[in-house]
């Protein structure tokens, strides 16, 4: 095997194979990144075998060659070292090459490596997927689907279920859910050219914050393909295979009441700001606990208190207050999360009582939706 490459190139395809290396994995030679040239361009694959990642620099695109005096083949090599040498060579192009007994020269102006390459034929196939179930999204909207929900899946390994995001297609919307017990994101957006249905699938939280990072904004859309185990996002020159959850996800839709007692519309940041001020005194309690007490005259009134500490107390006034007298205390971290996720100027935020869970969504009824269980203060 042999090319010449551009280095910048093979940088960037380097960090983003990266992001599905481990260096602790079961499998000795999956801590190391495949690396195969064909005459159309060069494929650089990665993988924990819960996410594998492959990245494709085609040897000429839009007029630019990138890859040139390609010699077909094939090699692993160590991923602990390769990058770092790549991204600390002397000159714009990359000349690498490998004989056949898998030894692997790296040059770049003056510099040359010699490293110990393995057998790319020992590296895991990774599974080929059936792509009759695929649908495209812009790859913005994919971006702010996993940005609004995901940040709400559980960390705890205790149900690992919850440690992924629920994606659910049916009737043309797309739904993505994710909660961690104590509060719940989700958003619902139409798709157009969907399939009718697909299998509602979980996806690990931890996958889709890899995809979130790679995913290109500079690319229109990504192909999304699902089959029994495994999810792919697909774009031009990258493909994303992720494993799925095992298990049935809870059915959340039963935890959203249906009416509310008090509504509030309030100005986003302002109310993301205050509730991040009083959570400064809150620290010591292990969820940050804050309180919010509606006061009549379009007030409302957030405080925290710790006792060894001190309290504060601001007011805020807001746009409007329907419905009943209000005390509820919650966690200022779960409510800073789901504020920040919300993209919008104002919020509608409906109770239900005290002990009840409350939602937020955006005031215009985009079909965001935060939802967040109270704490019990006595």
């Amino acid at each position: 095997m042999k090319f010449v490459i551009q280095r910048d190139q093979l940088i960037s395809s380097v960090q983003d194979v990266m992001k599905a290396i481990s260096s602790r994995t079961v499998i000795p030679i999956l801590t190391g990144m495949k690396i195969e040239a064909k005459e159309s361009g060069i494929t650089l694959t990665g993988s924990d075998s819960d996410i594998s990642i492959e990245s494709f620099i085609p040897a000429e695109e839009n007029g630019n060659v990138n890859v040139e005096q390609i010699e077909a083949g094939s090699i692993v090599l160590q991923a602990k070292y390769f990058p770092d040498i790549v991204r600390k060579l002397p000159e714009k192009t990359v000349e690498i090459e490998s004989d056949e007994n898998l030894k692997v020269t790296i040059r770049s102006g003056k510099a040359e490596f010699n490293l110990n390459g393995q057998d790319a034929e020992e590296y895991p196939q990774l599974p080929k997927l059936q792509t009759d179930d695929s649908f495209e999204l812009p790859i913005d909207l994919l971006k702010s689907l996993i940005k609004q929900t995901v940040f709400a899946v559980s960390t705890m390994e205790t149900r690992p279920i919850l440690t992924g995001v629920n994606i659910k297609l049916e009737n043309g919307n797309l739904t993505f859910t994710a909660t961690d017990s104590h509060r719940l994101a989700s958003r619902e957006i139409p798709v157009s050219e969907a399939p009718g249905q697909l299998p509602t699938v979980v996806v690990p939280g931890k996958s889709l914050n890899e995809l979130n990072k790679i995913l290109d904004d500079t690319e229109e859309t990504v192909e999304i393909s699902v089959t029994n185990n495994q999810i792919l996002f697909r774009t031009k020159n990258l493909n994303f295979l992720s494993r799925l959850l095992d298990g049935n996800y809870p059915e959340t839709s039963r935890l959203i009441p249906e009416q509310s007692k008090t509504v509030l519309h309030v100005k986003t940041k302002e109310l993301l700001s205050t509730i991040d001020r009083a959570s400064l005194l809150a620290k010591e309690e292990r969820n940050n606990v804050v309180r919010l007490s509606t006061k009549g005259n379009g007030l409302i009134e957030i405080t925290s208190n710790s006792p060894e500490v001190g309290t504060v107390a601001e007011e805020i006034t807001v746009p409007s207050i329907s419905g009943e007298e209000l005390k509820i205390s919650f966690s200022s971290k779960y409510m800073i999360d789901a504020l920040k996720a919300i993209e919008y100027e104002e919020v509608k935020v409906e109770f239900t009582g005290a002990m009840r869970p409350f939602i937020i969504r955006p005031a215009n009824d985009d079909p965001i939706l935060q939802l967040i269980l109270p704490v019990r203060t006595y």
